[in-house]
């Protein structure tokens, strides 16, 4: 899962496409779910931004949370972590006691497009970085994971994006062919790693900019 919002890089909606693709491969955090340790970590700093960027880039690194994607235990980790860094104890044992409120609700637009392509009978797949016990969590807390004809989840599999292995396992399956389906994700990492394997994918713009694309590609989902 990513962070702060970055800048995008620009898709045309629909430029050079073939036939609609048979199925959509959704990442959750940043796409359907607005999760961003910043809004745990707001709470806990005050006003001391300065302190919390500091914390997130040199404590809680993004290598050190990418262990927790490939499946290890987040208490363990936070512990592990903790015993390393005694004055923050408390700081990183947070990550994991209170992980849900790293999340600041889903996204509405996605949502309602996962909505209307089910109402298609459009398949549809969620492709997560994510630790095994916030993905049972998310999966418990939030209706529309229920909604997915299926479920890859790093940590569960013990491999991440952008390796290219995730993207075939995930294809193979599912029993999709790469031309078959359509990857969308708020990272450039894992969309040119997704088009190198021959997926058509797209970087995450916002709801409406998605819905746009997705009607340039022939599926019939309600225009904005």
């Amino acid at each position: 899962m990513t962070t702060d919002v970055m800048t995008r890089t620009t898709h045309s909606a629909g430029a050079g496409v073939g036939p609609a693709p048979k199925a959509m491969l959704w990442d959750l955090g940043g796409v359907l779910l607005d999760w961003n340790p910043r809004y745990l970590y707001r709470k806990l700093f005050g006003g001391d931004v300065a302190a919390m960027e500091d914390f997130l880039a040199n404590v809680t690194t993004p290598a050190w949370h990418a262990e927790q994607d490939l499946g290890r235990s987040v208490m363990e980790a936070c512990a592990t972590l903790a015993a390393e860094h005694p004055a923050q104890a408390p700081l990183i044992l947070a990550w994991g006691e209170r992980s849900e409120e790293m999340i600041g609700g889903v996204i509405p637009g996605s949502v309602e497009l996962v909505r209307e392509l089910r109402a298609l009978g459009v398949r549809q797949y969620a492709l997560s970085n994510m630790e095994p016990e916030n993905w049972e969590k998310r999966r418990r807390a939030y209706e529309f994971l229920s909604w997915f004809d299926g479920h890859f989840i790093s940590g569960v599999e013990r491999v991440a994006k952008p390796d290219r292995r995730y993207f075939e396992l995930a294809l193979s399956r599912f029993g999709l062919a790469p031309g078959d389906a359509f990857f969308i994700d708020d990272r450039e990492v894992n969309v040119r790693a997704a088009e190198a394997l021959g997926v058509p994918a797209v970087l995450f713009e916002g709801p409406e900019a998605l819905r746009a694309e997705l009607v340039g590609r022939g599926l019939p989902v309600a225009a904005a």
